[in-house]
């Protein structure tokens, strides 16, 4: 059974909060560090001459992973900048419309606010209801904000604010029917629960592996649908690039986006060690016991505010939020406390003018992670609601 030894982690902070960017194991970073090491040791024989074997059996041991070809796969160093990608290549004209809920995460929103911002392109929130809905009326109600302008549907597997999961592979079913372009940010999805490309058949889907895949920082992937290869746009035009490339992979897709210059690959690299690490350790079991000891958390929280639930029974993974009574201008200062008087790292989140707990559960996490936080909650909300 891990504990939080096996990890890096501060042993003085309860740390409930895997979601925002992870943690590593010792031994995958241990790997990680052995990466390093090898391209220091010789940069040129590394860089110039081995890398890019290493990053294709990268990409076949995540296309395994993940139900995917490797050769639709591109590594990148986390989801936003996939959706940059995405965000940056697609050409929209006037009058076209970009769906996407009101749950998502705030960088990724910025991307295509940049890219229409000079233009009459036009990006519509639909209203995905609290409490969570069933799936098939999370499907209807999103649909509600399609019109014969929507073009590109972008939307969360897992939503960063909420923590819900959103069915994904069924809106994507029916986008491509009406001749809807998809991007799905999955970067809360790998890792925390099961994961089939193919089966979801979105046209692009960014992913994370460095939150719950467990890999270091800077280890994220983009997949593409073969038939879309053409649409994308490198973010930096680099040697990969061009029809002379001395680095040619023989799939233009990855020759044109994977590679943008001098960088350290290390992050990337580790994700067969973080891959190898999950299944060893039957992450399967570790995913079923840690959604046990949320909905305990969830459980016992609501028994404190007395507020409904945000989910379904059984629509969470490994994160979710817990409704509390605090008005929106408390909630920075309640996280405040959390951490300075409690040792507990949480975040607090402001959605639609309401606030919540986005509780992380990870192997690390113990029975006693969440009656200190229970307990936290009860003596700090009186003060601070």
């Amino acid at each position: 059974m891990l504990t939080k030894s096996d990890f890096l982690l501060d042993p003085d902070i309860i740390f409930l909060n895997h979601g925002s960017f992870g943690a590593t194991p010792r031994e995958v970073f241990d790997v990680y560090q052995q990466w390093q090491r090898r391209l220091e040791a010789q940069p040129v024989k590394f860089i110039a001459r081995e890398l890019f074997g290493y990053f294709k059996e990268t990409r076949e041991t995540l296309g395994a992973y993940l139900n995917a070809d490797a050769d639709d796969l591109v590594l990148v160093p986390n989801a936003t900048f996939g959706v940059n990608i995405v965000a940056r290549s697609l050409k929209l004209e006037a009058g076209d419309e970009i769906l996407m809920s009101d749950h998502e995460y705030g960088a990724c929103y910025n991307a295509w606010l940049l890219n229409t911002q000079n233009s009459e392109v036009k990006i519509v929130e639909q209203k995905i209801s609290l409490p969570l809905k069933s799936p098939t009326e999370i499907v209807e109600e999103f649909w509600q904000g399609v019109t014969p302008r929507t073009k590109v549907i972008f939307l969360s597997h897992i939503t960063s604010p909420t923590a819900l999961t959103l069915p994904v592979q069924e809106i994507c079913r029916r986008a491509r029917a009406a001749g809807i372009l998809t991007l799905i940010d999955g970067a809360h999805a790998p890792g925390q629960m099961p994961l089939d490309l193919r089966a979801i058949d979105a046209d692009f889907y960014v992913g994370n592996a460095h939150k719950w895949m467990l890999s270091p920082k800077g280890a994220g992937f983009l997949h593409v649908r073969r038939h879309n290869h053409a649409l994308l746009t490198p973010l930096v035009v680099s040697w990969g690039w061009g029809q002379n490339s001395p680095y040619s992979t023989g799939t233009k897709l990855i020759d044109d986006l994977e590679w943008w210059g001098t960088k350290d690959p290390s992050a990337s690299l580790t994700v067969k060690a973080a891959i190898e690490f999950i299944q060893k350790h039957d992450w399967r079991r570790v995913q079923e016991e840690s959604n046990l000891l949320l909905t305990t958390a969830l459980e016992k929280i609501a028994k404190i505010t007395q507020l409904p639930p945000a989910y379904m029974e059984n629509s969470y993974h490994q994160m979710a939020i817990a409704p509390l009574p605090l008005k929106t201008e408390n909630a920075a200062a309640f996280q405040t406390a959390l951490y300075n008087e409690h040792q507990i790292e949480i975040p607090i989140i402001q959605w639609q003018e309401r606030v919540f707990a986005r509780i992380s559960i990870q192997a690390y996490n113990t029975a006693q992670d969440v009656d200190a936080l229970v307990n936290a909650i009860r003596v700090l909300s009186p003060d601070r609601a």
